[in-house]
């Protein structure tokens, strides 16, 4: 599973960094850092990663087939 994100829609809610943690953060200034970034994320986080996906508030993630 990859996931796409839109830096320029992210608001810095947070919901992703706190429904799947290992894929995502904020940093000190509320800038998402997404730590698979043009890679595969890890099967143990895929789930995780999906949920973050349709939580977030503004649309900014995206799962890519």
């Amino acid at each position: 599973m990859r996931i796409s994100a839109d830096y320029d829609r992210c608001e810095g809610h947070g919901v992703c960094a706190e429904q799947a943690p290992a894929v995502f953060e904020l940093d000190d200034d509320a800038e998402l850092v997404h730590h698979f970034e043009g890679g595969t994320i890890p099967p143990e986080h895929v789930a995780a990663a999906r949920t973050a996906v349709t939580s977030c508030p503004v649309a900014a993630l995206r799962e890519l087939t």
